[in-house]
């Protein structure tokens, strides 16, 4: 199976995810965030460094509890500048 490559606006979503998500944390070790969530500690911290820009959903669900984030303000904080600027108007 091939992988489409991923676009710009993509690539520039997993940056702000993994922003966010490393703000969460906070002090906290990567290690104990990856395992309360149930995953490996590379792939959270290719998440934090938008290594996986499109991680998956349950994935994300996941490190969203254990840092205490909604899954909505994940979401705002992924919008895009055009679509934040739709809801604006």
């Amino acid at each position: 199976m091939v992988r489409v490559p991923l676009t710009a606006e993509e690539l520039e979503r997993g940056l702000r995810l993994g922003e966010l998500l490393r703000s969460a944390r906070g002090d906290r070790s990567m290690v104990q965030v990856a395992l309360d969530a149930g995953i490996s500690v590379e792939t959270l911290r290719k998440i934090e460094t938008g290594r996986i820009a499109t991680p998956a959903f349950f994935t994300i669900s996941a490190v969203a509890e254990v840092l205490g984030i909604s899954l909505d303000t994940i979401a705002r904080t992924l919008e895009t500048p055009q679509s934040q600027q739709e809801v604006a108007s």
